[in-house]
């Protein structure tokens, strides 16, 4: 085995890492770092791999909120559980309509929109939407600042933007938290609702990329997929601390800004070097 393409895994598990969390499309990233740091893979190992990896960063926030979201901890009230149980019933509902959709057309997503011209472009246009949502809220106080005030009706919306994820250079957490701020959703509590819903969004991904796959790997597959996966569980545990410490004194603004010129690289990189 090339020891190369371990320091691949770990380089793309770095990115994976911090660009699963922060609003910036981890699809867009990964393409342009397959560019130029390829897998020696199968393109059917590569895609499995891209998805599976966010296993590592699911574990990021199993650590990093595993006592806000274990219904069964014995430090907590009776009341305190239910409350935990609530939210599990209300992640679950958000859910729903990604999972849907996701399930009946994966692969035709995949087919239609899986290109860089797509990637471009929503990198563009949910860059501008960030700029333009924070200028909206800029003098407005939020509604929904704590968890019991998030009903199963907001819950729901929020799923229906994380639909648009679906759609590669969207970004899952780019398009929840864009959907959260406009029904009064303060930042912290969107970003923090945004990393339970990846729990089960990703661990379905990621099961149904290795169904499709199979579960027969080689030796160096299966050192490469498990390289990544914890390369993108330390990195992500440390970019998820950074987000909400970020957000507490600073708005949304700067990753719409970086999403844009990453849009625009990306669309002139392919259109006029490929």
């Amino acid at each position: 085995m090339e020891y190369i393409e371990i320091v691949k895994a770990i380089i793309l598990g770095i990115v994976e890492g911090i660009t699963e969390w922060i609003p910036i499309s981890s699809t867009g990233h990964m393409i342009l770092v397959d560019e130029f740091i390829s897998l020696n893979m199968s393109e059917e190992f590569k895609e499995m791999f891209f998805v599976v990896i966010q296993l590592g960063a699911i574990m990021a926030v199993v650590l990093l909120y595993f006592q806000k979201l274990n219904p069964f901890s014995t430090k907590k009230s009776i009341s305190e559980k239910r409350a935990t149980f609530e939210l599990w019933f209300k992640v679950f509902v958000a859910v729903i309509p990604a999972g849907i959709i996701g399930v009946l057309f994966d692969d035709k997503i995949n087919e239609v929109f899986y290109n860089f011209q797509t990637v471009g472009i929503t990198l563009v246009i949910y860059g501008v939407l960030f700029i333009i949502v924070e200028n909206r809220n800029k003098n407005k106080k939020p509604r929904i600042n704590h968890f019991p005030q998030l009903t199963y009706k907001t819950a729901i919306i929020i799923g229906v933007f994380q639909v648009l994820a679906l759609i590669p250079g969207t970004s899952r957490s780019g398009a929840t938290i864009i959907g959260a701020m406009l029904i009064g959703t303060s930042r912290n509590l969107a970003a923090e609702f945004t990393f339970f819903l990846a729990i089960p969004v990703m661990f379905g991904a990621s099961l149904l990329k290795m169904l499709k796959f199979g579960f027969v790997f080689t030796g160096t597959e299966i050192i490469i997929l498990v390289t990544g996966t914890i390369v993108a569980l330390l990195v992500s545990v440390l970019s998820i601390k950074f987000l909400i410490g970020y957000i507490k004194k600073h708005n949304f603004k700067v990753f719409g800004y970086y999403r844009i010129v990453l849009g625009i690289i990306v669309i002139l990189y392919f259109a006029l070097v490929k």
